[in-house]
């Protein structure tokens, strides 16, 4: 079955319009529950979705969801993208972004998205954005978060190139030249990055860093535990580093979530591989082993 897929372009700030693209099957009526998806750092919402109808947006589609993956400012189709001027950061996109694109979505629909699914630090937006709006968390009936952490405590080489090297000291070089983080030119992600929304990565993943916002201080931590919907926790026993299982689990913790619902994706687990930290969204093997449990799960959620 074909899905259809529309682009929307949402202004969320003077000069900031974020696209977002909708994939369903047909025209969804009132019945297709809602799924906002929100991709990570240095990612866009193409994480989800191929215009050929590849992802987990479009396999959702199939099954009667009305999924709406978000790219956030100056990411994926999104205008303007990212450049050596853009002044926002993370703040901007939990106080403005995502809640602007909930509110389209509920006026489009007449109901915001009761489902929410997130990749990587998308889901530490998310938790941060129901943190901040206790009212819009109560809406929503589940959340996925695929390889979701905050802190990287975890210790090998994978993260002493990737984080401590890479992702502090040769982002911070860079950035100081070209005035933000141009990954995608450099083959360090998908898409760029402010020099604020790196800045703001960087100050949350520290082994002791706070979970604070970085304009007003509001603390995140102390309202987490008691907005975070039910969720469901993914993560790839391949993944050594960027989503590591033992700092999702941290995550969860930090959620109040401790004994939330989980899937491990590893051999051990009976899955045909051990996932890593992109191919967990895009690797074939998705479609019929993973994918089916995630719209299962999601099914009891509404």
């Amino acid at each position: 079955m074909r899905v259809h897929q529309e682009s929307r372009f949402v202004p969320v700030a003077p000069g900031e319009t974020a696209h977002v693209r909708r994939v369903a099957l047909g025209e969804p009526t009132a019945d297709s529950p809602a799924v906002l998806m929100v991709h990570g750092m240095v990612e866009n919402g193409r994480v989800f979705y191929s215009p050929s109808g590849k992802g987990l947006a479009p396999f959702l589609a199939r099954r009667g969801y009305d999924c709406w993956v978000v790219d956030l400012r100056g990411r994926g189709s999104s205008r303007p993208h990212v450049h050596g001027g853009s002044s926002w950061g993370q703040t901007d996109e939990l106080l403005e972004d995502l809640p602007v694109v909930v509110d389209h979505i509920a006026t489009t629909r007449g109901a915001p998205p009761e489902l929410w699914v997130a990749h990587s630090w998308g889901g530490v937006l998310c938790a941060s954005v129901f943190a901040r709006f206790p009212e819009l968390a109560a809406r929503v009936r589940g959340c996925v978060f695929f390889a979701t952490k905050r802190r990287v405590l975890v210790r090998n080489v994978e993260r002493r190139l990737q984080i401590d090297l890479i992702w502090k000291l040769a982002a911070r070089a860079v950035i100081g030249v070209v005035g933000y983080l141009p990954a995608r030119r450099l083959r360090w992600g998908s898409d760029d990055e402010s020099r604020r929304s790196w800045g703001d990565c960087v100050r949350w993943i520290r082994e002791r860093g706070a979970w604070l916002d970085p304009i007003d201080g509001f603390d995140y931590l102390a309202a987490a535990s008691t907005t975070l919907p039910r969720t469901l926790w993914i993560a790839g026993a391949g993944d050594r580093c960027l989503g590591h299982p033992d700092d999702v689990r941290l995550f969860m913790r930090e959620c109040g979530d401790p004994h939330g619902d989980w899937m491990l994706l590893a051999r051990a687990a009976g899955f045909s591989r051990d996932a890593g930290h992109v191919d967990m969204l895009t690797h074939p093997s998705a479609l019929d082993e993973h994918f089916p449990l995630v719209a299962e799960w999601l099914a009891g959620r509404v």
